[in-house]
């Protein structure tokens, strides 16, 4: 780092690296104020106030001069295996983290996402933005600062929970891929202000737009109309209850919105002695109201959907049950119905029964599934925007490989590219994997 004047006013931001097989790893960055560079944290873990807070760490290290701190942070990172949820962790004199636990509903304000997305964007956009990806729209939400965009960006995509957006996610788009908002294909992408005069200079056809500096949502379709009535009236109810409130409330809303909409999937589930457990579309559709039948109806075709019941039939199929908030607040009874069939495939397991199936008998496509993948090790970069990059990439042990990565355009935003293929020889040699960019 070769500017340490730099100021402390800084903000924090995350990109996203998707491979082939569509797993994702996140790019946690802090850009201090008036800097040529930021700081990137790269990992499979989306673990984002750890993060956060550990970037701004080193950059109060590198302001006061502290280089032996900041290599000692670093090296802990280095060697620290993954610990198990709620585990406080001490790298050094100064620096510790509670490992986060993703399984829990993301709160105000501890969850910085979904506190900055509900602060900036009101509950009608929010309510619209919400029907958009339901009905996997081409979504852009556009914003002047970085780090409110990327919010916004992951904060929307996590109240689809338990459902995980399937297509293109690009939460901050770099200026050379300003071309992936002509896709055809569904997406949701988050645009910094400075590059929108661009993008909407080009040829986009049926896109939702958010602006989030003027709170402000352009949409040429109806899909928030096209919701049952009843439920979006609960959940917009729900959200104005909790508005001035802290905790889980706004998670629960679209978690109890969720539930209202796909929780009767299980009275859908075919179950017969010897054969792997199946999912019927047509039962699923026609054992309900006719406002919601014409809602599932396009429902069943989502590549969400078949992703969520491909995951639940595995676990089925598996003997495994599931334990998560969704299935919680389903079994409180509103929703569930009879569950006859659940609760069979539940009476069969309990007494020994439950054959280990690996067929899963819906149509989504393997491709599209979205996987977090949490192998033991991590990146660490400084990232700078005045041409090529320098990525220097140190592993456990005497070994270390450089290459240099091509950037294009200025900041904002600062974004990178990284050749996965080097990820399955990295795990296999070591626990933890740093990195360093550099201008070159």
């Amino acid at each position: 780092i070769n500017d340490l004047s730099v100021s402390q006013v800084g903000q924090n931001f995350t990109f996203v690296l998707t491979d082939i097989e569509s797993k994702q790893r996140f790019g946690f960055c802090r850009l201090s104020s008036g800097a040529h560079s930021c700081y990137c944290i790269l990992s499979y873990l989306p673990w984002f106030e750890v993060f956060y807070k550990l970037l701004n760490i080193l950059a109060d290290y590198t302001i006061k001069g502290q280089e032996s701190q900041w290599r000692e942070l670093l090296e802990s990172l280095h060697t620290l295996p993954i610990p198990d949820p709620g585990v406080p962790v001490h790298l050094s004199v100064h620096s510790y983290f509670t490992v986060p636990d993703t399984r829990e509903l993301p709160s105000i304000p501890e969850n910085r996402n979904l506190t900055e997305y509900f602060v900036a964007v009101d509950v009608n956009n929010m309510l619209h933005l919400y029907a958009s990806m339901l009905y996997e729209r081409r979504i852009l939400i556009c914003c002047s600062k970085l780090s409110t965009l990327t919010a916004c960006v992951h904060g929307s995509a996590a109240m689809m929970y338990p459902m995980y957006w399937q297509h293109v996610y690009i939460p901050v788009l770099p200026q050379h891929l300003i071309d992936y908002c002509c896709a055809p294909m569904p997406y949701l992408i988050g645009v910094h202000s400075s590059l929108m005069e661009k993008v909407r200079g080009m040829a986009l056809d049926d896109v939702v737009v958010l602006n989030v500096d003027t709170n402000t949502l352009e949409t040429p379709f109806d899909d928030l109309q096209s919701l049952p009535n009843d439920v979006v009236s609960s959940l917009k109810n729900r959200l104005k209850k909790v508005s001035t409130t802290t905790g889980d409330g706004v998670a629960r809303a679209f978690l109890k919105t969720q539930a209202a909409l796909f929780g009767c999937y299980r009275n859908a589930l075919q179950i017969q002695p010897g054969e792997p457990i199946t999912f019927s579309e047509e039962v699923f559709v026609t054992h309900r109201s006719s406002a919601m039948r014409q809602f599932l109806q396009n429902a069943i075709q989502l590549q969400l959907f078949k992703q969520f019941i491909d995951g639940r039939l595995d676990l089925l199929n598996a003997g495994e049950g599931f334990s998560d908030v969704f299935e919680d607040e389903i079994n409180m009874g509103e929703y569930a119905g009879s569950d006859k069939n659940y609760h069979q495939w539940l009476f069969t397991v309990k007494k020994g029964g439950g054959a280990i199936f690996n067929t899963v008998r819906t149509k989504a496509n393997p491709a599209m599934k979205t996987v977090y993948k949490f192998p033991e090790f991590f990146g660490a970069c400084i990232l700078q925007g005045d041409g090529n990059v320098r990525c220097s990439i140190g592993i456990k042990g005497p070994n270390v490989c450089q290459e240099n990565i091509p950037h294009t355009g200025t900041p904002p935003p600062p974004a990178c590219t990284i050749d996965t293929r080097q990820e399955a020889s990295m795990a296999s040699c070591c626990l933890c994997q740093i990195l360093t960019l550099t201008s070159a």
